[in-house]
């Protein structure tokens, strides 16, 4: 009876400890994790396949075409797991390649401008158009897993389930930062003269 009795005082004790929240919100992180790689993946996908367009109309532009390259090797260099995002450090290094996707491949649209013929290839504006969901794929699920990490950080951080998370090793877990803080508060100039 005694061994009922402290089973029974156990369980309704534990009933409100936080365990089963901080659980079922890690895996709403890792799931929302594994969807920002999914994006990244097909990012990273669509890359070659838009470079040999590129390349084909715009071969002379080999510092761009070459800088694309570049960039999705450092991207694929980074073993994109969810253990990545526990870890700040090589979060910020994921997020860093990711930048230096982002921006040559900015550059390389620059560079299609350029070329009438380039922009008018069927291919290259179907490569275009995914590419462009694709970036809006990647803010959105960016989104929610910024969101979902600040869920599972509160609950890692507030009363009674922060002593849960602490029993059982669940710290709060590093989030995307935003890359040119400094230069977001800065509003920027627009210059409407003559060209």
């Amino acid at each position: 009876m005694k061994r009922f009795l402290l089973i029974a005082l156990l369980a309704s004790s534990l009933s409100g400890c936080g365990y089963n929240t901080l659980q079922t919100q890690d895996e709403s992180v890792k799931a929302s994790w594994s969807e920002v790689l999914n994006q990244y993946q097909r990012r990273a996908d669509l890359v070659p396949n838009l470079v040999n367009i590129v390349q084909g109309y715009a071969a002379h532009e080999k510092e761009v075409l070459l800088g694309v390259t570049e960039a999705r090797a450092k991207v694929g260099s980074i073993q994109m797991t969810p253990e990545l995002a526990k870890d700040e450090a090589a979060l910020k290094k994921f997020q860093e390649a990711q930048s230096g996707m982002q921006s040559a491949l900015s550059r390389l649209m620059v560079v299609a401008e350029k070329y009438p013929d380039l922009k008018a290839n069927d291919n290259f504006r179907d490569l275009s158009a995914q590419l462009e969901g694709t970036e809006n794929r990647i803010a959105v699920a960016r989104n929610r897993y910024i969101q979902e990490v600040k869920t599972y950080n509160v609950t890692v951080r507030s009363f009674p389930s922060n002593l849960t998370a602490k029993m059982f090793g669940m710290d709060v877990k590093p989030n995307f930062a935003v890359e040119n803080e400094k230069a977001l508060s800065t509003a920027p100039k627009v210059d409407f003269g003559k060209k």
